[in-house]
C-alpha cells in the first residue's frame, strides 16, 4: 500500500516535470579538464537517475551475502530451537533416548549449545548412560569454557545422584581452584563432608559457610553441634577438652548433645569429682533427664555425700525415673543393697529401660537371686531385640 502510493506520487511528479521540460528543455554545460559537455536537462536527469540506480544495485549486491547469512541463522537457530523444545518435551514425558538425541541434534545448530549439553548429559544420566552423560559435558565444556563452573557443578550433582561422594568432592576441589568461596559448591561440599563424616575439613569449612546464604540456619547448627561433639569426644588430655568447650559459642553450649559429650569427656579423663559438682551446678539452673543419667554415673570421692544430694532432688522430683535410677546406682555404690533394689523396682514399674534391668540384674546377682537375675537380664535384652526372649531351658543332666 506505501509503495503503490510513493509510485503514483512519483508517476505524477514526473509527469509534471516531463511537460514542463518538453516545453523547454534547456541546456546544460559541463567543464572537466578543458573539455566541455553540453547536454539538455531531462538527460542530466536521466544520468543522474541512472548513476542513483547504479549506486543502489551495486549495495544490494554487497549487502546480500549478509542479509542471506542472517536469513539463513535466523533459520538454523529456530529449527535449532524448536528442536530443543521438542527434546524437552520428550524428557518430561519419560521419553529419554529420544530426547537426549533430539537435544544432542539441537545442539549442533545452535548458537549457545550449552544448554543443550547440559540438558542431553542429565537426559543419559536418568537412563544410567554415564559415559554418554560424561561426554556430552566434555563436550558443554569444549564449547562453553568460560561457563566452566556450571559443568562442573552439574557434574558434581550428577556425582552425588549416584553416590559418588569422593569423586563429586573432587570435581568441587576442582571449582574452588578457580572460584573461591562460590556459594553453591561450598554448600555441597558442606554436605558431602557430613555425609563422608569427615568432621576436621567440615571444621575448616564452617566459617565460610556461616557466611553462605544458601545454608539454613537450623542445617548449619547441625553441622556446627557435630563437629563440636566430635572434637570433645576425642579430647585426649582436660586441655584439649577444655579448649574445645571454650571454644562453643553461649548459645551452643545449652545444647544437651554437647552437654552429654563434656560431662562424659570429664568422666573419661578421670576428673568425676569435677564433672558430679558441674552436673549438679548445671541442674540447678535446668533439670534435664540424661544429664541426672550423667550424675548417677560420675564417681565421685564422696559417694555419701553425691547420694545425699541426689535422695535431696527426690524431694521436688520424686517422679523422675531418671533421678531414682541415678539414685539407685549411687546406693549399689555405697552398698546400700535394699535402698538400691527399691529404687531399681520403682523405676522398672514407671519406666523400664535395658539399663535399669541391667542394673537390677546385677544387683540380684550380688544378692545371690540367680533365678531372678536371669529374669532380669531377659527381660533387658528383650527390650533391645527384635522379638521377646524365650527363657532358658533347663540343660538335661546327661
Amino acid at each position: 500500500m506505501k509503495l503503490g502510493i510513493i509510485v503514483v506520487l512519483v508517476l505524477i511528479a514526473s509527469a509534471f516535470s516531463a511537460h514542463f521540460l518538453l516545453a523547454d528543455p534547456g541546456s546544460v554545460l559541463i567543464e572537466f579538464q578543458g573539455t566541455i559537455y553540453k547536454m539538455t536537462v531531462p538527460v542530466l536527469v536521466c544520468i543522474v537517475i541512472a548513476l542513483l540506480i547504479t549506486i543502489w544495485i551495486i549495495r544490494k549486491i554487497i549487502v546480500a551475502p549478509r542479509r542471506l547469512g542472517e536469513t539463513y541463522g535466523r533459520h538454523r537457530a529456530a529449527r535449532s530451537g524448536k528442536k530443543l523444545t521438542r527434546g524437552m518435551i520428550e524428557v518430561a514425558e519419560g521419553n529419554l533416548a529420544r530426547g537426549e538425541k533430539l537435544l544432542g541434534r539441537a545442539a549442533g545448530t545452535s548458537d549457545s549449545p550449552l544448554f543443550n549439553y547440559l540438558q542431553a548429559a542429565r537426559a543419559a544420566h536418568l537412563q544410567g548412560r554415564d559415559e554418554r552423560r560424561d561426554e556430552w559435558l566434555r563436550l558443554a565444556y569444549r564449547d562453553a569454557p568460560e561457563a566452566a563452573n556450571a559443568v562442573l557443578l552439574t557434574q558434581a550433582e550428577f556425582q552425588i545422584d549416584r553416590e559418588h561422594y569422593e569423586q563429586a568432592l573432587a570435581t568441587l576441589r576442582r571449582l574452588e581452584e578457580d572460584s573461591k568461596n562460590h556459594a553453591h559448591a561450598l554448600a555441597l561440599m558442606g554436605r558431602l563432608y557430613f555425609q563422608l563424616e569427615d568432621w576436621d575439613a567440615l571444621a575448616d569449612i564452617l566459617p565460610r559457610l556461616g557466611k553462605n546464604t544458601q545454608i539454613k540456619p537450623d542445617v548449619l547448627e547441625t553441622w556446627t553441634i557435630r563437629v563440636h561433639k566430635e572434637r570433645l569426644d576425642k579430647a585426649a588430655d582436660v586441655e584439649v577438652l577444655d579448649h574445645t568447650w571454650k571454644g562453643i559459642v553461649r548459645k551452643l553450649k545449652t545444647d544437651l548433645t554437647l552437654q552429654e559429650s563434656y560431662y562424659k569427656g570429664l568422666m573419661r579423663l578421670g576428673l568425676h569429682d569435677r564433672a558430679e559438682k558441674e552436673l549438679a551446678s548445671a541442674l540447678k539452673s535446668d533439670w534435664r533427664g540424661p544429664l541426672v543419667r550423667l550424675f548417677g554415673l560420675a564417681e565421685a570421692t564422696d559417694t555419701t555425700k553425691q547420694l545425699k544430694r541426689a535422695e535431696g532432688w527426690l524431694k521436688n522430683h520424686g517422679e523422675d525415673p531418671d533421678l531414682l535410677l541415678a539414685a539407685a546406682r549411687l546406693c549399689l555404690r555405697n552398698e546400700l543393697w535394699g535402698k538400691a533394689r527399691s529404687y531399681l523396682e520403682t523405676v522398672i514399674s514407671m519406666r523400664p529401660t535395658p539399663e535399669a534391668y541391667q542394673e537390677y540384674g546385677a544387683l540380684l546377682t550380688q544378692m545371690g537371686e540367680a533365678e531372678a537375675a536371669a529374669d532380669a537380664y531377659r527381660d533387658g535384652l528383650g527390650m533391645v531385640a527384635a522379638g521377646s526372649l524365650p527363657a532358658i531351658p533347663h540343660l538335661d543332666a546327661e
